[in-house]
């Protein structure tokens, strides 16, 4: 098995294969119009995960760069997963040095805690003081979005 290679050089990613997935097969984001994903790239810190030069993941983190961040739109392609790609990928960007030391990192996913939890990741310790303002058909409601 080939060892996933990581980077974070937004010149490498693969933007039609990272709206299609987006788009078309995660739950979270479903209908996405490309401009949102390019939007979202542009003002996140991205990580590629490359197979023979071929893209096979993504992950992006918002973030200030030293008090928070949001981990968002892991994903490892479907023919690739259980072969230990999503544990690389998380260890790449549990170790850049742009999220060290923040004092809170969160994410939220449906079916994914057992990985986050080998990273450090928890339940809310406070989930009484978090909040949300959530709009989950707003790809598809929204009018002039491509």
């Amino acid at each position: 098995m080939a060892a996933l290679h990581v980077t974070t050089d937004k010149d490498q990613l693969d933007i039609g294969l990272i709206h299609r997935f987006l788009s078309t097969e995660a739950y979270w984001s479903r209908g996405i119009p490309r401009a949102t994903v390019e939007q979202a790239i542009a003002g996140s810190l991205c990580f590629g995960g490359y197979l023979d030069g071929r893209q096979v993941a993504f992950a992006r983190v918002v973030t200030d760069g030293a008090t928070f961040g949001y981990l968002a739109d892991v994903f490892v392609l479907p023919e690739h997963r259980g072969q230990g790609h999503s544990k690389a990928l998380m260890a790449e960007v549990m170790a850049h040095p742009q999220l060290q030391g923040l004092r809170r990192f969160s994410l939220a996913t449906a079916d994914a805690h057992s990985l986050y939890a080998g990273f450090g990741f928890t339940a809310p310790t406070r989930p009484q003081n978090l909040m949300e303002k959530l709009d989950p058909d707003v790809y598809t409601r929204t009018p002039g979005r491509t």
